[in-house]
Order: C-alpha cells, then structure tokens, then sequence
C-alpha cells in the first residue's frame, strides 16, 4: 500500500508483466485453440506471489500482508484472452488487447487500494490509514518488495 509508487507502479507494471501471459495465450491459442491462456498464466503468477508474500513476508518477519500485497492482474488477462478469442487475430490483440491491460491495471486494482486511503485521525493529525502504516512502518526499515 505505502510503497506502491503512485508514478511508476502503473505505467512500468502492466508494460513489464503483459510479456509472460502473452506468450503463455499466444502458445495455448497455436496449440490447443484455448482463449483462456492469459487468463491462466496470471492466476498461476498471482497464486506463487500469495506463497511468496505469505511465507516470506508474514512467516519471517510478522510484516503485514496489506503493505506486500501483490497486484491484481486477472481483468487485463480477461480483457486480453477476450481479444483473441473474438478477433483471433494477434495483431489486434496485440494493439487493443496490450492497450486495454494496462488501461484497466490501476482501475483493477482501486479495490485492494481504497479502503487504504480512508482518513483518519491520528494524535490530532488527519492522515490515510496508508500514512498511518508508514508512520508505524518506517520506509527504510521496509523489505523492498518488487510490485508484481
């Protein structure tokens, strides 16, 4: 929550993280015809992030689970296995499908996000429940966490 970047976590994210599911949908589509390879690729990347968050993070060192959390990335794999199969063409999938999974990436993931920027009072000081956290959490006494 505090560490996401509010510059570079949305633009250097959704361009870095589209490479794998689509490799992953182009070879599943060439294969078996599955439109849903994307779809799959995320949900297997998002499972191993929750392992890695969990016993890393929480089992180690007792750090919250609402600072690392990872992000959410199964609407554009949604959005993008639906361009192929309506299209079936990578070309298009790779123009408007590549352009709607980073579009949605911060809109998807307001739901993780919001309840963090709740104000609240704190020692006579208004702040978000995220400043609170890094008030309590100092940033540099923070693991630093890849925002995948």
């Amino acid at each position: 929550s505090d560490w996401k970047d509010r510059r570079l976590w949305v633009t250097v994210t959704p361009i870095v993280l589209v490479t794998f599911p689509a490799a992953i949908q182009a070879w599943t589509w060439e294969r078996f015809r599955n439109p849903w390879g994307a779809t799959m690729a995320v949900l297997a990347l998002l499972f191993g992030e929750w392992v890695n968050r969990y016993f890393n993070f929480w089992g180690w060192t007792y750090f919250p689970i609402n600072f690392v959390f990872p992000a959410i990335l199964v609407p554009g794999a949604i959005l993008l296995d639906t361009f192929l199969m309506l299209s079936g063409s990578y070309l298009f999938t790779a123009i408007v499908g590549g352009m709607a999974w980073g579009l949605i990436f911060y809109p998807g993931n307001w739901p993780m996000i919001a309840p963090l920027h709740v104000p609240v009072e704190y020692n006579g000081m208004l702040m978000s429940i995220a400043d609170l956290q890094g008030y309590h959490y100092v940033r540099t006494g923070t693991p630093r966490v890849h925002p995948a």
